[in-house]
């Protein structure tokens, strides 16, 4: 085992930021031979290159050119190509879910149960739907992640790895493709060596599409489209014993506000319109993103072969969301005429520090400490009819982590892994409810009906034991491990807990055939603790967190990846079984309208926004399956490449998953609070040469009509069929 580390840590270098999963991208690439064995791919989410098939630990990995053949071009394509994966729409933020674990909101003041990283740097839960250009790799781990994430990480994590510059070489990549809806899109990246050891690298993406929807309302709207553009440069200097490597990017993205229809039997429901891809605003709406991201990775290589490592970043992102909340033409007699102005900004300081052993003795380490600090500014104003309800709020968070992981072989081929974590999150807020503003009878800045304000600190202690016995062709483990998601406060008298998981997971990992067949299989048992969901607060009358119910989370995966002479097949099988206990609830989903006000006093009428009684729409359910938990997920990707005349190859591929019905609400209706089962067909087929390649291709090629999301009473469609050509030339 310790030798097939030496041996990886041998063929990677010194070079850190060139991993192996880099070698698809087109620049500099070595003239064509066809694929023998299963091709590698290394993870670096434990701080080391390693071999995806010699961590202990349930994950897939992907380099950039298998996302492109796959389909998969933005985080949300991630779950037709992963086990246990399900990523919905929530109107501005994604809620990304592993095994049952990890749902998110719109609140500041709650956190994410699944981290996502690009290049080593934590991400806020704004402006996470950009698409991919020159990636190096994805990783997507499952399970908690307690040691080297620790907060944030209940349900596992995401690992997104830009390319970096490469020393000495001159190359780079240009691609252009077009398809229905008007679609249009360039993408580029090129490598320019300036001298031996410095080498910097421009990428760059820009993607437009008319959209999938048509506003049969007053104000024709553009709910839907995308205009979209992001750009990157990395520096990579590498004098002796130091490596720099800065990277910046940013985005902006317009998509002309989101298409949301009614959810049946909500209280908008009569007001849908039976075709998903057909709306009525009553309101205009609109949508845009912006996104800046720096980065500064500095490896040291110190004597004995320990090495040094500082990852620092700085980021600011924005959105502003202006919504028609009803997502119909639904009068102000029927209390719709709701529209809603949402700003929300981020900014968030990081850094850690990581000091990496070598591998070449029968114990090896990595010890690191981390900072971050994190500001938050929201504004939202909900007005009907004229009536303004303002929302402002925000907070400041700061997070610490110190951790160490040590992996001990005892005896050949037997190691014992161990890591821990200390975390500590502290967070002050601001914010209220204020109605009338601007309107007579009133306050000038409005009536305040509720304080959001607050303040929250915990701390936790995570990590994971392993015992790993490494096999010719394999790999076998047992491991427990935790992880944690910060509490907090929705008001200044309403607080929740910290949410925890204790997992237990068992893996074998093998590869047959001389290395053509690599497989994984997982058994797990998670004990979900103090589960933090989203409820109508009646103190506030918005959306606030509660620990709602203790709970555990079973299941099977697998995962095969075979190269059979000129057939490549990859294949990922999910299971999850779960129960979430019975709940008493306020169904925020049969309420007359929005911003109603907070509970009115005892014996006082509602008289909303001021206030109102929501006892009449209290729910005792009898539970059911974890949000966002489908109980079965499968994807399948075959191709076969042909060899032809003139240096030419000719690849079919197409591409099948399947993701079972997931409830997202707790009143399990079968009518409002379910998102059917899907199952979508992509395929493609491209001619390559070293140089060129063209590609047609198509997704969702049965054209299925499935709900990707839910926010409120509204509900999102995912995408039709849509098809295309793609060139591409490497140099």
């Amino acid at each position: 085992m310790k030798q097939n580390k030496i041996l990886l840590a041998t063929l990677l270098g010194s070079a850190s930021s060139y991993v192996l999963a880099q070698t698809s991208d087109p620049a500099a690439e070595a003239p064509r031979v066809a694929a023998s064995t299963v091709e590698e791919v290394v993870v670096t989410a434990q701080r080391r290159e390693e071999s995806l098939e010699d961590i202990p630990m349930s994950a897939t990995a992907f380099n950039g050119e298998m996302l492109k053949n796959l389909g998969v071009s933005k985080v949300q394509d991630l779950q037709s190509a992963s086990p246990s994966l399900s990523i919905t729409d929530t109107g501005p933020t994604l809620s990304v879910n592993i095994r049952g674990i990890g749902i998110a909101t719109n609140t500041p003041n709650v956190t994410a149960g699944v981290a996502t990283y690009i290049d080593g740097l934590f991400q806020p839960p704004i402006v996470q739907s950009n698409s991919f250009y020159d990636i190096g790799s994805v990783e997507v781990l499952r399970g908690p992640q307690g040691t080297f994430v620790g907060n944030n990480s209940t349900g596992g994590a995401i690992f997104i790895n830009t390319r970096s510059p490469a020393l000495g070489e001159f190359g780079g990549y240009a691609e252009t493709s077009f398809g229905n809806y008007d679609s249009l899109g360039f993408e580029g990246a090129v490598n320019i060596p300036i001298t031996e050891d410095l080498a910097v690298r421009f990428a760059g993406l820009s993607r437009n599409r008319e959209s999938y929807y048509e506003d049969i309302g007053p104000l024709e709207n553009e709910a839907g489209k995308l205009e979209e553009y992001s750009g990157r440069v990395g520096i990579l200097w590498n004098p002796e014993n130091l490596e720099m490597l800065f990277k910046a990017q940013t985005n902006k993205r317009k998509t002309g506000g989101y298409p949301a229809q009614p959810i049946s039997g909500t209280t908008y429901g009569a007001f849908r319109i039976d075709d998903p891809f057909t709306y009525a605003f009553d309101e205009d709406v609109a949508y845009e993103d912006s996104g800046d991201m720096y980065s500064l990775k500095l490896d040291y290589a110190l004597a004995n072969g320990l090495q040094l490592r500082s990852v620092s970043g700085y980021q600011d992102k924005a959105i502003s969301n202006i919504s028609d909340l009803d997502g119909s033409t639904a009068p102000v007699m029927a209390n719709g005429d709701i529209v809603e102005d949402y700003f929300a900004n981020e900014k968030q300081l990081s850094q850690e520090i990581n000091l990496i052993s070598p591998v070449d003795g029968p114990f090896d380490w990595v010890l690191g400490a981390y900072y971050q600090e994190t500001d938050i500014d929201i504004m939202i104003v909900d007005t009907q009819a004229g009536f303004p309800t303002d929302i402002p709020g925000g907070n400041r968070r700061k997070v610490t982590g110190l951790f160490a992981q040590g992996n001990y072989e005892f005896l050949p081929s037997w190691e014992l892994q161990t890591g821990l974590r200390r975390s500590t999150y502290a967070v002050e807020g601001h914010g209220g409810i204020f109605v009338g503003r601007g309107i007579p009878g009133f306050p000038a800045e409005g009536l305040q009906v509720g304080d959001l304000g607050g303040e929250y600190k915990d701390d936790q202690i995570t990590g994971k034991l392993a015992l790993n016995r490494y096999l010719d062709s394999g790999l076998v483990y047992a491991q427990v491990s935790t992880g944690y998601k910060p509490g907090g406060f929705n008001s200044i008298s309403s607080e929740f807990d910290a949410e925890t998981v204790t997992s237990y997971e068992f893996g074998w990992k093998f590869s047959a055939f001389d290395d053509h067949i690599r497989t994984q299989l997982t058994a797990f048992y998670n004990d979900y603790q103090d589960f933090q969901f989203a409820v109508l607060e009646p103190s506030t009358g918005v959306e606030g967190s509660e620990n709602i119910a203790d709970m555990t989370i079973k299941g099977l995966e697998a995962q095969v990846q075979a190269q059979l002479g000129n057939w490549s097949i990859i294949g990922n099988l999910g299971y999850t079984q779960s129960n979430l206990p019975a709940q008493t609830f306020i169904n925020a989903r049969a309420l007359p309208g929005s911003s109603l006000g907070p509970q009115c006093p005892e014996g006082m009428p509602s008289i909303p926004p001021v206030c109102f009684d929501y006892g009449p729409f209290m729910e005792t359910t009898a539970g059911g399956d974890a949000l966002y938990a489908p109980e079965l997920t499968y994807n399948l990707s075959v191709s076969y490449e042909y060899t032809l005349d003139g240096g030419l190859y000719l690849t079919p591929q197409i591409s099948y998953s399947h993701i079972d019905r997931q409830y997202s609400y707790l009143a399990y209706s079968p009518e409002s609070d379910v998102l059917a089962s899907r199952n979508l067909l992509n395929a493609s087929i491209s001619l390559t040469d070293d140089q060129w390649k063209v590609s047609a291709y198509g997704s969702n090629l049965t054209d299925q009509q499935y709900v990707s999301g839910q926010f409120g009473i509204t509900e999102f469609y995912g995408a039709p069929r849509e098809y295309g050509l793609r060139l591409s030339i490497a140099f």
